[in-house]
């Protein structure tokens, strides 16, 4: 294998599941990292709800579900900075490393069990994730440049390292947080993240020049530039808001009110900078401007997918039947039926997207993911009007996460995909980031409307999360031949 050509195996190589082994490398390190943080965000909910007398919280509800819901979009959003640090200063490999330690230094915060250190691990947290996930998606998506379909399987088949982690991460945090201790699940998710970074030291070897360097390396004027800017409107608008937060000017809820705008707003400036960077008439500035309108539709998936760790995590607490032969099955332990569904079904796919090839464009693959999504909140809601009269079959909940993981894998490792396919050469950090960054937007909207369902309850709640599910699969069903057209442009 020469480092020119990284997806490129001499038949005799050791290889890791028919890919190079330093693919391996890369998988094993993302499924540790995935367990601290699916870890964390299992127990994250329950623990904000949870009565102080317990060690929890005592938050209410609507609260809880938009810091949640905040926090998701932030670890979304990060992916923009930390994919800009990926392509300009560090190169996915450092920036993957050092995103790793802050992540674990995070955990480690969340363990102490003092109220200032929430705010500071989840930031840590927030940061690392941001540094590592377009980091990682960069190597993947550069194994494979020029062979569509086979990307597509192997972001399938990385999906997996992501959903081994999820599956067991909630049994034991959970576990351990809801029978032993909160804190002491958070330290949990610090331990997987420590064997993690030991796992990739271990195989930096292994990784010949993939990710060695930064793609498109920034000029010392322009790192004087971009500190200066960071320090104006990250620094001074942070140190602000932490003044306003000690002398009781601000309130949390204002806080993430503010956030959540400035989430909404961060789309289209970023979008407006990056297209400006292209040219007004060429093909890269075409297929962006489609992909970034494909974007727009997947942010209604994850708004549907920022119920789970909410509002779904409270409905498993409160509305589901959960005893089994005289043991108490942890709420939190439901967090695991979705990666369960996934590990199960994501080889399917992948054969699935290879034997279809071209016929199915990606527009009708996301517009499918949007249907069933839809779809799991329509069941949903008639759980919960079940719910009223008393608590309901697991099976209920059990079944929406199952349509929920069909359309997931409809729209995230697509959506990967496309995003290395349209990235002008250089920019496949930024732009994978821009694919967070929509996912953010949803997980923000969809923590800030939770607060409805103290207003018109569960069950209408939920059905309007399902109808606009089906109108977004709609739209973009009836948009598919020209948003198709536009991505193909040049290629």
């Amino acid at each position: 294998m020469t480092a020119n050509a990284p997806g490129r195996t001499p038949a005799r190589a050791r290889t890791f599941f028919g890919y190079p082994r330093w693919f391996g490398t890369l998988f094993v390190v993302d499924m540790w990292e995935r367990f601290s943080f699916y870890g964390l965000l299992a127990i994250l909910y329950l623990y904000l709800v949870a009565d102080p007398g317990g060690g929890g919280r005592g938050m209410a509800d609507g609260s809880a579900a938009a810091l949640v819901g905040v926090y998701m979009a932030l670890v979304f959003m990060a992916s923009l900075p930390g994919g800009w640090v990926c392509d300009r200063l560090l190169g996915p490999r450092r920036s993957t490393l050092w995103g790793g330690v802050l992540i674990m230094c995070g955990h480690i915060a969340l363990a102490v069990p003092v109220g200032p250190t929430l705010y500071a691990g989840l930031g840590l947290v927030v940061v690392g994730t941001g540094l590592v996930k377009p980091s990682m998606a960069a190597m993947v998506g550069r194994m494979f440049e020029g062979r569509p379909e086979r990307r597509e399987a192997a972001f399938s088949v990385f999906y997996v390292s992501i959903q081994v982690s999820a599956l067991f991460a909630p049994l034991i945090t959970g576990y351990v947080a809801e029978r032993i201790g909160w804190h002491l699940g958070f330290g949990v998710a610090a331990v997987g993240m420590a064997f993690g970074l030991v796992h990739y030291v271990l195989g930096l070897r292994g990784l010949g020049d993939v990710g060695a360097r930064p793609g498109d390396p920034a000029s010392e004027e322009e790192r004087r530039l971009v500190l200066r800017r960071t320090a104006l409107w990250g620094g001074l608008p942070g140190t602000a808001v932490a003044a306003g937060l000690l002398t009781g000017v601000l309130t949390a809820e204002r806080v993430l009110m503010l956030v959540g705008i400035g989430v909404l707003a961060v789309p289209v400036v970023y979008c407006a900078r990056l297209l400006r960077r292209l040219p007004r008439d060429g093909d890269d500035r075409t297929r962006m401007g489609a992909f970034v309108w494909m974007l727009s539709a997947s942010a209604a998936f994850w708004l549907l997918f920022a119920q789970g760790p909410a509002l779904l995590n409270l409905f498993a607490l409160e509305s589901v039947r959960r005893t089994v032969a005289d043991f108490l099955v942890p709420a939190s332990w439901f967090q695991s039926a979705q990666p369960l569904f996934l590990l199960l079904l994501a080889p399917l796919f992948a054969a699935l997207w290879v034997r279809l090839g071209s016929r199915v464009g990606p527009a009708v693959k996301f517009s499918g993911g949007l249907l069933f999504g839809g779809v799991a909140f329509a069941v949903m809601a008639v759980a919960a009007l079940g719910a009223e009269a008393g608590p309901v079959s697991p099976l209920w909940l059990l079944g929406v996460y199952l349509l929920l993981v069909v359309g997931e894998l409809a729209v995230a490792p697509v959506g990967l995909s496309l995003a290395s396919h349209v990235a002008p050469r250089g920019l496949d950090g930024q732009v994978l980031g821009l694919f967070w960054l929509f996912a953010a937007v949803g997980a923000a909207l969809g923590g800030q409307l939770a607060r409805l369902v103290d207003v018109i309850g569960e069950p209408a709640y939920f059905a309007a999360l399902g109808g606009l599910g089906l109108f977004t699969a709609v739209a973009a069903c009836a948009a598919r031949r020209g948003l198709q057209r536009r991505l193909a442009a040049g290629r």
